[in-house]
């Protein structure tokens, strides 16, 4: 009867805790709505690119299947599925306009206390001339290389309510540098600001196999500002579904997995898409993956192939992506990760 009381008690704090999360992320959610308001466009769009290969090839569809250090930059409560002490990606992304994106991620387990992360995003934007208004032939006369940085560092942390439903978030340090302005008067001006900026997530699996739900909000901040323009970051809300069809399936499933993901995304800065992601593993060696983003402006089709593998002593995962860009040249993405 004793041990009967204590798990009832145990059992009834728990579904307060997850009744508390859920009126907070409820009010955080209607604050979140009353701040997004439709806007012609935000700053920061290096904050929209996705962060992982494998990712990218499920159509960017990866609030619920994403797991350990990858997981910090689409839902931060993925972090939770990790079962491994450290988990550690690198992404290199080859983005348009011969401009590269560096992404880079770890994770680690507090045991029961819960999973903490450090995340990084880093750009390339090559060589950029600058110019000034000139009385010459040409009109203008160059002033050199333009400094143009971009730079977002987050600190996470996530935890495990019950067995079925994960909370997470992520507090992140983000900058952007558009170089200088060179003024009338000689004076050079600095076209550069930062600040904080916030993700945050759930996810809920309901008891019926592999089938879960959740949401991500990433971005989450007060607007910035350059002298007198001010902008909002890219705010984005989404919310999705994913399951193992091979669940369904009885024991031809044990050697095969079919995640299947499905995102309705409500950005700040566009109209609402959808995203679709789908991965087949087989013995969870070797992996084909393709996605769709519905109504974007630029991409759609995706593309990727994965494996992991024990080097060293080491599970070692390699992922690369093909992205169409529409009237560009394909984005190519490689990831590589190594778990312990």
């Amino acid at each position: 009867m004793v041990a009967l009381f204590h798990t009832g008690k145990f059992v009834t704090m728990k579904i307060r805790i997850i009744i508390f999360v859920a009126l907070l992320i409820g009010s955080t959610m209607t604050k979140v709505n009353a701040e997004i308001n439709k806007v012609a466009q935000s700053g920061y769009q290096f904050l929209k690119i996705d962060a992982d290969a494998r990712a990218a090839a499920m159509g960017g569809a990866f609030t619920l299947v994403g797991t350990g250090a990858s997981s910090m930059f689409y839902n931060p409560a993925g972090m939770t599925e990790q079962h491994v002490n450290i988990d550690f990606f690198s992404t290199q992304t080859n983005w348009l306009a011969d401009i590269s994106y560096y992404t880079l991620g770890v994770t680690k387990k507090l045991g029961n206390f819960g999973v903490i992360g450090f995340s990084m995003q880093t750009s390339d934007y090559g060589s950029i001339i600058g110019t000034r208004v000139a009385d010459n032939t040409a009109g203008f006369i160059e002033t050199g290389n333009v400094e143009v940085e971009a730079l977002a560092m987050g600190i996470s942390f996530a935890k495990s309510l019950t067995d079925r439903f994960s909370v997470g978030g992520q507090v992140k340090f983000v900058s952007q540098s558009l170089g200088n302005t060179l003024m009338p008067d000689g004076a050079e001006k600095s076209n550069k600001t930062d600040g904080l900026a916030y993700d945050f997530g759930t996810i809920y699996y309901p008891g019926i196999k592999s089938f879960r739900f959740g949401m991500g909000v990433r971005n989450f901040s007060k607007n910035f500002k350059y002298e007198d323009d001010s902008f909002p970051l890219p705010l984005t809300f989404t919310m999705g579904v994913a399951l193992d069809v091979m669940d369904f399936v009885g024991s031809f499933g044990e050697n095969h997995n079919l995640l299947v993901e499905v995102d309705a995304v409500h950005p700040i800065d566009y109209t609402e898409r959808v995203n679709m992601g789908i991965e087949y593993g087989f013995k969870k060696i070797f992996f084909l993956r393709g996605g769709y983003k519905f109504n974007h402006d630029t991409e759609g089709l995706s593309l990727g192939v994965g494996f992991s593998i024990q080097l060293i002593g080491l599970m070692t995962k390699f992922s690369y992506s093909l992205n169409d860009a529409g009237a560009f040249s394909p984005v190519n993405r490689i990831s590589v990760g190594i778990s312990l």
